[in-house]
């Protein structure tokens, strides 16, 4: 079970990014975020953290 939990945070880090970056970029409609740069940025950079703890949570797997 080594490096679950990191992988499935840094997935879920990964896929929120993601919305949040077309919801900023306003290709998403209907939420307060819509067309707000502030979405438009934090949105990679939460995407990027989440790759970050995904390369670590593979590293912790391949130890074994």
């Amino acid at each position: 079970m080594r490096g679950w939990l990191s992988l499935t945070l840094g997935l879920l880090a990964v896929v929120i990014g993601a919305v949040w970056t077309v919801q900023g970029l306003g290709y998403v409609s209907g939420s307060l975020m819509t067309d707000e740069r502030v979405w438009a940025v934090l949105g990679p950079l939460v995407s990027l953290a989440g790759l970050v703890v995904l390369w670590f949570g593979l590293r912790s797997r391949r130890r074994t």
